[in-house]
């Protein structure tokens, strides 16, 4: 009985949720990377709520919850990335009051799965210059502003994989200055 009793609770928050945000079942499920059938399965409990970790922290991101607030949810069975970049990117939707439903429906539908996980911490925030301008245009940033996280970004990547940035600092100038020169910046 107390089974049903997480089942239900956790299948009602979803379902208040869809409601509440005025969100079609089949935008939620693009978001969250299941099919439109799980979705109104879990709903209606003719399915057990999920206990896989991946799909309840996607659910609580497209929520904007923590994942915790599911009874279900248990230790995490990848990594999750704490990224600073990550962290302003989500202050930054913050400061332009962009809910995460109005951020991720922004972006394709084939894209906003990815774009969960990489609000959720699986997925590091894109070194691609093209894939970080799309971001920041939906966050209405100038090219200035993406560059900075771009570089950012890079720097942190290259810094993780063994570059001592400080010893390679000319060449890491040089660098940055030819891709502001390539952006016009």
């Amino acid at each position: 009985m107390k089974n049903e009793t997480k089942t239900r609770k956790s299948s009602q928050k979803v379902a208040d949720f869809l409601e509440s945000n005025n969100l079609h079942k089949k935008d939620f499920a693009e978001m969250i990377g299941v099919t439109l059938s799980y979705v109104y399965n879990l709903i209606d409990e003719t399915i057990p709520f999920s206990t896989r970790s991946t799909t309840l922290e996607r659910i609580a991101t497209v929520m904007d919850i923590k994942p915790e607030e599911f009874e279900e949810y248990k230790i995490p069975q990848e990594p999750i990335l704490r990224d600073d970049t990550l962290e302003l990117l989500k202050s930054m939707m913050k400061e332009k009051k962009m809910s995460t439903i109005t951020f991720l429906k922004a972006f394709p539908r084939k894209k906003r799965v990815e774009i969960v996980d990489m609000l959720r911490g699986a997925y590091p925030i894109p070194i691609d210059f093209k894939e970080l301008s799309t971001i920041g245009k939906i966050l209405e940033l100038d090219n200035l502003d993406i560059y900075n996280i771009w570089e950012d970004r890079l720097k942190q990547v290259l810094e993780n994989n063994g570059m001592d940035l400080k010893s390679n600092s000319e060449l890491l100038n040089s660098m940055f200055e030819c891709a502001k020169k390539h952006i016009n910046i």
